[in-house]
């Protein structure tokens, strides 16, 4: 039987009156990527939130690798350490390199040694191909290259699983397309992924499932081939006849 890394049962979340979740039943297995598309307000940020621990559910459960996280004696550090997130903006140190952002989390949450933490972060940045950036600052870095790094931050911690959230939504398309091939790589070394994206010729690509969300809920799931040519329900295919163009 497949590992399940992320799960939920009936997760919703509030906020005062405004139910943002409506109950969503939800899991993802390791090495496998899964593409979350939809409107803007449907709720996409905030299920990675509170999937990802961020945030707590109203209401519903969340397993982690089995284990109910808020039923349990868990330390809910210790499993938001294994989950890495990708944001829209990296928001890295600007006084830090490159080199230093990705190592700063091995030294004060992993407490490596300098020596240790230097490998491992060098390691990681070779990855995301920015070894010969790594000791230029976030100013000095496109934002392409940003975005690299703080993919190879959240790489470092070696997590279970990483959580992006419109990673290229605020980056040209050249850039857009150099963290895509990035996200392409990891996808190939079977690193778990569940990604938040416009981004539809990625999820085409690379995505075991793409779920469609709107209003809270997903209303549509499936292959690639399935969901974006053959959609079942009417919002699903009135949002990618706007996206695609009608393909």
């Amino acid at each position: 039987m497949a590992d399940v890394v992320l799960a939920c049962e009936g997760l919703k979340k509030a906020y005062g009156d405004l139910m943002v979740l409506k109950g969503i039943n939800f899991k993802i297995e390791k090495g496998q990527t899964k593409v979350i598309i939809g409107p803007s307000g449907s709720g996409k940020s905030t299920f990675l939130r509170v999937i990802g621990l961020l945030e707590p559910p109203t209401d519903g459960k969340v397993f982690f690798e089995g284990q109910d996280v808020y039923s349990s004696d868990m330390d809910l550090n210790m499993v938001r350490a294994k989950i890495g997130f990708v944001f829209q903006e990296p928001s890295l140190f600007r006084h830090l390199t490159a080199l230093d952002n990705v190592k700063i989390g091995l030294k004060v949450v992993l407490g490596m040694s300098e020596e240790e933490a230097t490998e491992k972060a060098m390691e990681t940045l070779r990855l995301v191909h920015l070894e010969e950036w790594a000791h230029h600052y976030p100013a000095q870095l496109s934002g392409g290259q940003q975005q690299r790094v703080g993919i190879a931050r959240a790489l470092a911690m070696d997590p279970d699983i990483l959580l992006f959230d419109e990673p290229t939504a605020s980056l040209d398309i050249e850039l857009t397309w150099e963290v895509i091939d990035v996200m392409k790589e990891l996808a190939e070394r079977e690193v778990t992924m569940l990604v938040v994206t416009h981004e539809i010729g990625f999820a085409k690509e690379v995505a075991d499932e793409i779920l469609f969300m709107d209003d809270g809920k997903f209303l549509e799931w499936g292959p690639p081939e399935k969901v974006l040519r053959n959609p079942s329900t009417p919002r699903a295919r009135e949002f990618l006849s706007r996206l695609l163009g009608g393909v």
